[in-house]
C-alpha cells in the first residue's frame, strides 16, 4: 500500500521490534531492591504448615524462616516483613503475646537477624489482630468497640519490644487515629531513634485480605469497617497522608495494591517520601488459582502485576513472590 504524504509520519512500533529495543526504552523498571518479602512465623510447629488459600506460601518455623531471610538476601530483595502467629492459648483481649518480649514475632526478628544482620531491611508487623482473641487491631472497650487512645498504648509498647529484638522498620498497620505519632516517640524515648516508621498510610476495608486471615490464624468475628478505609474515598488517603507525614512517617504505603493503583499514583506525585505498596494475599490467590487452571500465563502475570504497581509510583513493593520475581529480574533482566 502507498503511503500519502507523510502519513503515517509517526510509527511508534519502530520502538518495539525486539527484546532490546523494548528494554532500551522501557519507562518502568522491576529490580529485585524494590521488592519485600511478608513472612509468617508460628510458634510451636516443627515443619513449615503450607497455607491452604495461597499456594507456595508456608508459615514458618524458625529454622525455616532463616532460610527464608538467606534465599531473600541471595536474590537481591531488599526487606522480609514479619508476621506473628501465637499459639491459640496465647490469645487474650489485649494481645498481650504481641507484647511480649519472648513471643513469637519478638524471636522472629532475633532469628532473622541473626542470620542475615544488616544484608536485609527487617521489618516487622506492629499490630494486635494476630494475639487477640477478638481479632480486632486493637483494645475493645465496654461496648465491644476499638478503643483508639487505649490501643496507641499497646502500640507504643510493641513498638518497643519489636526494636529491641532487632526491626529496622516497623509497621504500624492497625489504623489508629495518631498511630505514627505515638510509635515515633516510644521509639525515641527508648533509645530507637534510627528504627524507622513505615507507615500504612492508606489501608482500606478490602474483601481481598480473605487468605491472609488463614495465614496468621485470625480469630476475627465481624469486619473492620470502623478503622480501616472505605473502599469509596480516595481524597481521605491524601488526609491520612498527611497526617502521617506530620507525625513522623518515614516512609508510607497503600494496601491492597491492584485495586487501589489510583490512589497509590496520588500518594506517590504527592510526597517526596518513599512509596510502599503491598501485594495483598487475595491479589496473590487469584494469579495463582487462575494459572492452576491454566486460564493464565503465571509468570508474565506476576511480572505484568508488578511492573503495573511500580509503575503507579511504588518504590516498594511487598509481595509474596517477591524471592521468585526476584530470581527471575537477576537472571535475565525481565520486567
Amino acid at each position: 500500500m502507498t503511503a500519502y504524504g507523510n502519513f503515517p509520519g509517526s510509527r511508534p512500533r519502530r520502538l518495539r521490534t525486539t527484546p532490546a529495543m523494548r528494554r532500551m526504552v522501557a519507562e518502568t523498571r522491576l529490580d529485585p531492591a524494590n521488592l519485600i518479602l511478608p513472612a509468617f512465623v508460628r510458634e510451636g510447629i516443627d515443619a513449615p504448615v503450607a497455607v491452604s488459600a495461597m499456594p507456595g506460601v508456608h508459615q514458618h518455623t524458625l529454622d525455616t524462616l532463616r532460610k527464608a531471610a538467606v534465599e531473600a538476601v541471595a536474590a537481591g530483595v531488599s526487606g522480609i516483613m514479619l508476621f506473628g502467629v501465637p499459639e491459640e492459648a496465647k490469645k487474650d483481649a489485649r494481645g498481650t503475646a504481641g507484647t511480649d518480649p519472648d513471643g513469637i514475632l519478638q524471636a522472629g526478628l532475633r532469628a532473622v537477624r541473626e542470620e542475615v544482620g544488616d544484608d536485609l531491611v527487617v521489618m516487622s508487623d506492629l499490630c494486635l489482630d494476630e494475639y487477640t482473641d477478638h481479632g480486632h487491631c486493637g483494645v475493645l472497650d465496654g461496648d465491644g468497640r476499638v478503643d483508639n487512645d487505649a490501643t496507641l498504648e499497646r502500640y507504643a509498647e510493641m513498638a518497643q519490644v519489636q526494636a529491641d529484638a532487632g526491626a529496622h522498620v516497623v509497621g504500624p498497620s492497625g489504623m489508629m487515629d495518631g498511630q505514627v505519632g505515638v510509635v515515633r516517640d516510644a521509639l525515641d524515648q527508648t533509645g530507637h531513634e534510627d528504627v524507622s516508621i513505615l507507615a500504612y498510610t492508606a489501608k482500606y476495608s478490602s474483601a481481598f485480605y480473605g487468605p491472609f486471615r488463614e495465614a496468621v490464624g485470625s480469630s476475627l468475628t465481624g469486619d473492620r469497617k470502623t478503622y480501616q478505609q472505605d473502599p469509596a474515598n480516595a481524597r481521605e488517603s491524601l488526609r491520612e497522608l498527611a497526617l502521617d507525614l506530620a507525625e513522623g512517617a518515614d516512609m508510607v504505603m497503600v494496601k491492597p495494591a491492584g485495586p487501589y493503583l489510583d490512589i497509590l499514583a496520588k500518594v506517590a506525585d504527592s510526597v517526596d517520601v518513599p512509596v510502599a505498596a503491598y501485594q495483598i494475599s487475595g491479589e496473590y490467590a487469584m494469579i495463582e488459582a487462575a494459572a492452576e487452571k491454566g486460564w493464565i500465563d503465571r509468570d508474565r502475570a506476576i511480572l505484568e502485576s508488578l511492573t503495573g504497581i511500580r509503575r503507579a509510583g511504588a518504590r516498594m513493593i511487598l509481595t509474596y513472590w517477591a524471592t521468585e520475581a526476584a530470581q527471575w529480574l537477576g537472571r535475565d533482566g525481565r520486567r
